[in-house]
């Protein structure tokens, strides 16, 4: 596991060493709630950062807003670059639930815009949080809606290493299991693409325009790239990688 660590020019001041001191001991202690009160703003967030700089552990940050949340999130990722900060909150851009007006013997039915963009982030967060340890998730209130059960979750990914057998076939089955569509022209997010000996997934949670590549040779991986789907430039060799679902209910 990365440790967490801090990237800031600026060191804790006024109150903030014994804030932070404060709050890591009682948490260390197995304290329940604790407030810190007489910080606003950044300086609240930097107090934040700079305690589970000192604790080590993961975190969940809720805010009651998506305005104020993503404002948490860009500030954390600034003092959080080299950890995992993800993003959870409702992907609803838009959402009419469905009603009857009496009065006008009106039937609305229920209607609904997802921002994929959104939906992306959510799927990172669970991805980072079972990956790795280091991981700070900034959600909203959404985030108390259950996903399912995370052993359950963790047990759907494919993995993938140099060596291993794979038949297309199969494999191209069991990422329709995961949700995933095929379309060998475009590769998209949540898409994936069969030409002979060479399969291309892009993840529904990685960054934009990333996507792995798997070279197989009778069956046999020999190669695992990551790469940019746009200029086709090779950003990683792996040696293993793993593929997760393409949404959280499958």
């Amino acid at each position: 596991m990365r440790p967490f660590k801090v990237v800031s020019s600026f060191e804790p001041s006024g109150d903030q060493p014994q804030a932070i001191e404060r709050l890591a001991e009682g948490f260390l202690r197995g304290d329940k709630y604790q407030t810190l009160k007489g910080v606003t703003g950044s300086g609240k967030t930097f107090t934040m950062a700079k305690i589970i700089e000192k604790v080590q552990r993961p975190t969940l940050i809720i805010s009651h807003n998506k305005t104020l949340s993503a404002q948490l999130y860009r500030e954390f990722k600034s003092f959080f670059p080299n950890n995992a900060v993800e993003y959870f909150v409702s992907y609803y851009d838009y959402y009419q639930p469905e009603a009857y007006v009496p009065a006008r013997d009106l039937y609305i039915e229920k209607d609904a815009s997802i921002n994929d963009e959104i939906d992306r982030l959510r799927l990172a967060a669970t991805y980072a949080l079972m990956e790795r340890r280091d991981v700070i998730v900034v959600a909203t209130v959404s985030c108390i809606y259950g996903l399912g059960m995370p052993d359950l979750y963790k047990d759907m990914r494919i993995h993938l290493e140099k060596g291993q057998t794979l038949d297309p076939g199969t494999f191209g089955k069991q990422l329709i299991g995961l949700q995933y569509e095929r379309n060998d022209a475009i590769l998209d997010r949540g898409k994936f693409r069969i030409r002979g000996d060479v399969i291309e997934v892009y993840p529904a949670y990685m960054e934009t325009d990333e996507a792995y590549r798997i070279e197989l040779d009778w069956e046999e991986i020999v190669r695992i790239r990551r790469f940019n789907t746009i200029s086709g430039e090779i950003i990683e060799e792996l040696d293993e990688t793993v593929i997760y679902p393409a949404k959280h209910f499958v």
